[in-house]
């Protein structure tokens, strides 16, 4: 069960709740969704939290001997119950609360946050992506909180990704959260373990933006770029 089929409360995707809607409630109210999947229904999410763990490490255990290699030697064993924890850990990443906005003390103000370190699991060869994410924003009547736009990066950088399709992930979560906001910028550069560890084995990075609203006017553009350090 991964999280194509678990999900977050956070992103709309169903749980393997069927109390789903009191697990909402509770996430809203401020409880992580671990949090409240034990509180509502504590038997099942203990099932299944065992039954995800037991069923990873059973396929890396599988793909160790596929490889070659024994999986009760003293040095791999454990490994695939640690590999699976890691996959746990990875794919069911809470965020905690991202959505607590503050009135805006100043209209058509930019708000930039830069060098927000990520890693990611590349969707095509599920090696390393490392980089870092500079966001930025034109608040309107609402800003968002300080710690909330790190929260979303790590957010959607916690599952199989493409970074353009993270960088399209965090301006639109963050245009959620702050509606009126009269634009957002995102920009990544990241190094890709991919093209490093196998194919060409050549050191790159790759850069990615994405403008949205007002962002995409060249003068908002440029005033971002300068003032995340980039472009």
């Amino acid at each position: 069960m991964l999280k194509d089929s678990w999900g977050s409360t956070y992103d709309g995707r169903p749980t393997p709740q069927s109390d789903q809607e009191k697990i909402r409630e509770r996430v809203w109210a401020g409880e992580s969704l671990e949090q409240a999947m034990q509180a509502v229904s504590p038997d099942s999410y203990v099932k299944q939290k065992a039954e995800f763990l037991q069923n990873v490490s059973a396929v890396y255990r599988e793909l160790l001997l596929l490889l070659g290699e024994e999986p009760d030697s003293s040095a791999l064993k454990g490994t695939p119950d640690r590999i699976a924890r890691f996959w746990d850990e990875f794919i069911h990443y809470e965020p905690g609360n991202i959505g607590t906005t503050f009135d805006s003390v100043q209209h058509d103000q930019m708000v930039v946050i830069k060098d927000i370190p990520f890693f990611s699991l590349c969707a095509h060869h599920l090696l390393p992506i490392v980089g870092v994410v500079h966001v930025g924003y034109l608040a309107a009547d609402t800003i968002i909180g300080l710690s909330k736009i790190p929260r979303i990066v790590q957010k959607h950088a916690h599952r199989l990704q493409l970074q353009e399709q993270l960088a399209n992930d965090v301006a639109t979560e963050l245009m959620e959260h702050v509606p009126d906001a009269l634009g957002v910028g995102v920009y990544i550069e990241a190094r890709h373990f991919c093209m490093s560890m196998r194919g060409i084995r050549s050191e790159g990075s790759m850069v990615t933006s994405v403008m949205k609203g007002n962002f995409q006017q060249l003068e908002v553009k440029t005033e971002f770029f300068t003032m995340a350090g980039v472009g």
